[in-house]
């Protein structure tokens, strides 16, 4: 646990500076706390007679009207810059795990439900949090606290500042000594959120399915259990929080009664001083409140870092080579011997496979699904190594070239290509972020769905809406491939490219291809031809490699 929140706390390096801010407003508070009750005390102590009123007396009630004002100011600031600070924490945690997760997903991460990931991504980090605003913030405005209790009342009486600041050091300590415990059960809440969140958006993701089979009350029967084992988790941390609070508790109340303990001994001679340490003990209370629950807090986010880092530390599908080749000229592929498998334990996809696309030219693949027509496309994008033989790219081995300078080479359409709920604009621009509006409009024209667009009452800012449901399946098509056309990468996959449509939209789209890739290498990846694809070769996958189709 310790080395997954510390690593966490490595992540966050670049806001060091916010959470830095975030602890001396935190501490400023704290202290701004203990000078408004000693200043109360020490008024109160020496007031008992008229003549002190106008001596240290006055001076301390003097001095509590600015205190006053300052406690809120720093309170106040206090939760601006740690929330300010946690949020950005928290965002560059997201945006470093999405990374983690885009170079790792294509060869699968054992996800096999989408709410898991999804609970890591979102609750998982969310999570995080605690580990600052929880355990750390708190923490070290207690610290302060302790240790300007400790100066203070060192300053009037030794005996006084052990008997108050001792029960305090030894609160300090509850959350190193309870989190261990409390890991456990913090791991089964972390576990449990997931199989919830994985439960109830399962189903909701394939309802059509779900609906069709008539599995809603099962679905719904899963998500209550799911849900009470996560209450049953979720109590037991509780109570482990409930104890450190408990513990906490006495330990400030023991600080009071030393306090109390001392003024009796004392007499009347240190009743100024028992007085002044226990409304610092008193005051140490406010700092000391979310302490005692900090190591439930450090538990429940040690075991979300732990699961994240699970995920993110997944072996990538591809490595990049330690000293990268220069990115060669020309495009044209060249695949040698290929051997792959997708696992040890399963048949191999490819066993010898050749294959040639010089510059220009269109080469169609044909084969039923299974035999490894979309693996092919993940081998020549990087998603996937080969095992045996060599792809070159211009006369490179793309073992040697980088992921991301592969696919500035080669673009693709596939088959299940996705619009997401954003404009068409934004769409587009996945493919080249910095293109011109007039290249977004050429590939629109270009894809067939230019005229359409313009006839939109918000143009390029129309929303595509979740899955692209705004269009039709032919109009989301054309828009997938208006995005491929916007690359500028000179290769061309396109796989099934008009998988789900009707026959007539289907040999409208063809055609549309046909044009729209002029000057370009394609790969057609096809179940079967229509006679409208024109290419320039056919080949046949079969049996682990690429043989030329028979008329």
């Amino acid at each position: 646990m310790n080395a997954d929140l510390l690593r966490v706390l490595g992540l966050w390096r670049s806001r060091g500076w916010w959470l830095a801010a975030g602890l001396a407003m935190a501490c400023a508070a704290s202290l701004a706390g203990l000078a408004l009750l000693a200043l109360a005390g020490r008024g109160v102590a020496e007031g008992v007679t008229p003549a002190a009123i106008f001596a240290g007396g006055a001076a301390a009630f003097f001095w509590l009207r600015p205190v006053v004002i300052l406690r809120p100011v720093f309170r106040y600031l206090e939760r601006l810059v740690t929330h300010a600070a946690t949020f950005r924490a928290l965002a560059d945690t997201r945006v470093w795990f999405f990374r983690r997760l885009s170079e790792r997903l294509p060869a699968g991460l054992g996800f096999r439900r989408a709410g898991d990931l999804l609970g890591r991504l979102v609750s998982d980090i969310d999570a995080l949090d605690r580990v600052y605003l929880g355990a750390i913030v708190p923490g070290v405005a207690a610290l302060a606290a302790v240790l300007a209790i400790t100066v203070v009342l060192g300053a009037v009486s030794l005996p006084l500042a052990a008997l108050v600041s001792v029960p305090l050091a030894l609160a300090l300590l509850l959350p190193p000594l309870l989190a261990p415990g409390a890991a456990a059960a913090g791991e089964r809440v972390a576990v449990a959120q997931g199989s919830l969140r994985a439960a109830v958006v399962d189903p909701l993701t394939g309802i059509e399915d779900t609906l069709a089979a008539g599995a809603e009350g099962r679905a719904a029967a899963r998500a209550h259990q799911e849900g009470t084992a996560l209450a049953a988790a979720q109590r037991a941390l509780a109570r482990r929080a409930s104890y450190g609070g408990a513990a906490g508790m006495l330990l400030t109340q023991a600080a009071m009664l030393g306090a109390l303990a001392f003024g009796l001994a004392a007499g009347e001679t240190g009743v100024a001083a028992a007085v002044l340490g226990l409304f610092l003990a008193t005051a140490a209370a406010e700092a000391f409140g979310l302490l005692p629950r900090a190591g439930a807090a450090l538990a429940a986010a040690g075991a979300s870092a732990r699961r994240l880092f699970e995920a993110a530390d997944q072996p990538a599908p591809v490595a990049e080579p330690t000293e990268p080749a220069a990115l060669p000229k020309g495009h044209a592929i060249k695949v040698e011997g290929l051997r792959f498998a997708w696992a040890p334990d399963r048949p191999a996809v490819f066993d010898g496979l050749d294959l040639e696309v010089p510059e220009g030219a269109r080469v169609a693949l044909l084969g039923p699904s299974g035999i490894g027509k979309s693996t092919l496309t993940s081998l020549l994008l990087k998603l996937a190594a080969p095992q045996g033989g060599r792809i070159t790219l211009g006369g490179i081995d793309t073992a040697t070239l980088p992921a991301d300078a592969v696919r500035s080479r080669i673009a693709c359409l596939t088959q299940d290509a996705r619009l997401f709920d954003d404009s068409i604009e934004d769409n587009l621009r996945l493919a080249r972020p910095d293109a011109p509006e007039a290249d977004l409009w050429k590939a629109l024209d270009r894809a067939g769905i230019g005229e359409m667009v313009r006839t939109l009452p918000e143009g390029l800012a129309t929303r595509c809406g979740e899955a692209g449901a705004r269009f039709s399946g032919g109009q989301a098509r054309r828009l997938a491939l208006a995005r491929a056309l916007l690359s500028d990468a000179p290769v061309l996959i396109l796989d099934e490219p008009a998988a789900g449509l009707d026959a007539e939209t289907e040999r409208a789209f063809l055609e549309t291809l046909g044009e729209a890739t002029q000057g370009r290498s394609v790969i057609l990846i096809v179940h079967r031809l229509i006679g409208v694809e024109r290419p320039h070769r056919i080949l046949r996958l079969a049996a682990g490699r690429a043989l030329p189709a028979m008329g």
